[in-house]
């Protein structure tokens, strides 16, 4: 089926990352790998101006440090083969350039139920579907 699997968690959605996860699982081909990915979000620098200069990247290295504790716990514990990756920017435009940088088939990403916001500026899970340039599987 698919020789590599992005699965993109969000800290904030660890159960639905997990069922996420078991599909992927599902649909890998044998020797494949999943790459479990987290993006930590940046600060503009609108916002970074009113903050004590190194405050924000203290804040970026830690959550940055749990990500990757937590995914690899995960990773663990499902007994996934891949790797865990973490990085740094806007969730969507990080895992549609990740996707492409590491010639993923298959991105499954988690999403919730749309709220009155999502209708004006869109979920991560919508702008990964309409701009990825490999299949995207969007799991409920």
């Amino acid at each position: 089926m698919y020789s590599r699997i992005i699965v993109p968690i969000a800290m904030d959605q660890l159960e639905h990352g997990e069922t996420v996860l078991e599909r992927a699982k599902s649909l890998l081909d044998e020797g494949g790998e999943i790459i479990l990915l987290n993006v930590v979000e940046d600060l503009n620098a609108y916002a970074q101006g009113y903050m004590i200069v190194d405050f924000p990247l203290e804040m970026v290295e830690a959550s940055r440090k749990h990500a990757m504790n937590t995914l690899t716990e995960l990773q663990q514990k499902h007994g996934v083969k891949g790797r865990v990756e973490i990085r740094v920017g806007g969730a969507a435009g990080v895992i549609n350039a990740f996707a492409e940088e590491m010639e993923g088939d298959l991105v499954i990403i988690a999403s919730h139920r749309p709220g009155l916001i999502d209708y004006f500026i869109g979920s991560t899970a919508s702008r990964v579907a309409s701009h990825c340039k490999c299949a995207v599987l969007i799991d409920r």
